[in-house]
């Protein structure tokens, strides 16, 4: 174990069956945390407590839902005190993209695209921070912005405004929350290799190599390991800030569409 102040502390982590999420969830069982899992797809997150179980047993609980929704914010809260007995660290990692042009971008996909990027981090952090406070604990927050809440990407306006948001929202509740015990940051990952994208784009990795200025594509761990960096002892006096991980694509990466 490499990081200070996360063993035996107990996080909620969302959207965390795969991808980013599962990797935050694995790094921090394997630095002695206690996690809420959380995923709108009930039959992933089983499939993911049955395979961290093999080598974390009792460490970990699904409260699967829509982490956009008011009550299962409220069930995960509940259940990192009625299961773990605290709360410490929460990490609002669901979120949704939705690619459109702003001109015929419809009002359903804007309230879809918001009420999970922008409701479920704020009320998550706030339920999550009332009750830490109530308890009289100590707390960490980690958002999960993007790097196109930093630079342009076409056809993504609402979702860059909600990762934005997400920045702003941090350097507030700094102001507000640091106060009160609870530091919140946020990281900004670049074009990042998961289970989704590969998906969606077959070369997703060659592509993003030739425009990542490092040469690479981004890797859940490379985020998973920021997180736990923020999440510990040693980040104690980092609060309101952005770490953007994302091999230097926002000072001179180029787009999709300049590779010829």
């Amino acid at each position: 174990m490499q990081h200070k102040g996360i063993k035996d502390k107990v996080a909620i982590v969302t959207g965390a069956a795969d991808g980013i999420g599962y990797a935050i969830v694995a790094a921090l069982l394997q630095e002695g945390a206690k996690v809420i899992l959380n995923d709108v797809d009930a039959d992933k997150a089983a499939n993911a407590i049955k395979t961290i179980s093999q080598q974390h047993p009792n460490c970990c609980m699904a409260v699967p839902g829509d982490a956009g929704a008011i009550s299962t914010i409220d069930s995960m809260v509940d259940a990192a005190y009625d299961t773990f007995g605290r709360l410490d660290f929460v990490v609002p990692n669901a979120g949704i993209t939705l690619f459109g042009d702003f001109l015929t971008f419809t009002p359903e996909a804007f309230q879809k695209v918001v009420g999970l990027n922008l409701q479920g981090a704020f009320f998550l952090v706030q339920r999550a921070a009332k009750r830490i406070i109530s308890e009289k604990g100590k707390g960490k927050v980690v958002l999960m912005s993007s790097t196109v809440g930093i630079r342009a990407y076409k056809h993504l306006t609402t979702y860059a405004m909600t990762k934005s948001a997400l920045r702003t929202m941090a350097v507030n509740l700094a102001y507000e929350l640091g106060s009160r015990g609870i530091n919140v940051n946020v990281i900004a990952p670049g074009a990042t290799l998961t289970e989704r994208t590969r998906q969606e784009q077959p070369d997703y990795e060659g592509m993003w190599r030739q425009l990542n200025p490092n040469d690479r594509v981004g890797t859940p761990q490379d985020i998973a390991q920021t997180c736990l960096f923020l999440l510990s002892d040693a980040a104690i006096h980092i609060n309101g800030q952005t770490i953007t991980v994302d091999g230097g694509w926002i000072t001179a990466g180029g787009y999709p569409e300049d590779i010829e």
